[in-house]
This record gives C-alpha cells, structure tokens and sequence, in this order.
C-alpha cells in the first residue's frame, strides 16, 4: 500500500486543506486509526474520496492526528500540498 502521511498536533477547529493533482482518498485519522488503515484493518476517518480538491477537513477535537493522502490502490506521479489553517 502506497500512501503519503503526515502526523501532526492539531486544534479544534482547525482545518486540514490537501491539494493534490490527482483524485485521491484524503484521511484524518487518530493514531489508533491510523495504525488500522496500515493493517487494511477497519477504521474510523474524516475525509473520504475527493474528485475535486482542494480537501477540506475540519478537526474535531484537539490531540495528534495523521493526515494521508492514498491513491486507493492506484499509481500515478502527483503533486500534493498539505496545509492547516489554525483556529483563531
């Protein structure tokens, strides 16, 4: 499985904007979801599939959150961006 991942401690509120060139799943996951993702394991995320981007993704609570961006299976050569606007 081929992805990219970012961890990061994010706010309430603040908002995950994903730029990416191709269609893709953007996900935000705790860790425990995180590490049930990697495991092709059932999980919980905010985000899904986005034809259009960019991906925002709104943070529901503060704490250490994973960004991933994943093709769902497919390869391609893109370009991404991942940015957080922090909650004022």
């Amino acid at each position: 499985m081929q992805f990219v991942h970012s961890r990061e401690y994010l706010s309430e509120g603040d908002v995950v904007v994903v730029e990416c060139t191709h269609q893709c799943n953007v996900l935000l996951t705790d860790d425990s979801n995180f590490s049930k993702f990697k495991s092709g394991a059932a999980h919980r995320h905010y985000g899904g599939f986005y034809k259009m981007l960019p991906a925002r993704i709104v943070v529901p609570h503060t704490g250490n959150w994973n960004i991933t961006i994943d093709l769902g299976g497919g390869t391609a050569r893109y370009r991404y961006s991942i940015n957080i606007l922090k909650q004022s």
